[in-house]
């Protein structure tokens, strides 16, 4: 499961390229061409919302992302292991598959209806429920994993 999810993540950094082009693509299509900017600034938050929910567990699994818990540091490595297993079981468990369970139906239903942006009709609002969706599933499979080192 691990190895996969590395593929997985490994695969999705990529999205980083076509959310750039598009955000870069607004202006002159916007100035220049005038048309599709708007086509092209919801694509560009419909993927960037896939890639925040693979980055933030890609940062995660690699002990990567920021932390309040400087005061941590002090701590030897099998405190802070202890530390991170009870994080993960009394927060970041029950709030993912609290999240889960609450938007799996809306979710659903937006997928179904291939739902749109609600201010341009452009297709792939979609995507962004079910990047939230997706958030809380990886960071329920990065909660329930063993704990390595990235």
């Amino acid at each position: 499961m691990q190895r996969g999810l590395d593929r997985l993540l490994g695969w999705a950094r990529w999205l980083v390229l076509p959310v750039s082009l598009l955000l870069l693509a607004q202006w002159p299509l916007r100035d220049l061409i005038q048309a599709g900017s708007r086509q092209a600034n919801d694509a560009a938050q419909a993927l960037f919302a896939l890639y925040i929910a693979f980055a933030l567990t890609f940062a995660s699994r690699r002990r990567a992302h920021l932390a309040a818990a400087s005061w941590a540091e002090s701590y030897g490595e099998r405190t802070k292991a202890v530390l991170a297993r009870l994080g993960d079981t009394l927060f970041v468990a029950p709030w993912a598959a609290f999240i889960l369970i609450s938007a799996t139906p809306a979710t659903w239903q937006s997928l179904r209806q291939f739902e749109a942006f609600p201010d341009t009709y452009n297709p792939g609002y979609f995507l962004v429920r079910l990047a939230t969706w997706l958030l809380a599933a990886l960071a329920l499979v990065q909660a329930l994993s063993p704990r390595r080192q990235g």
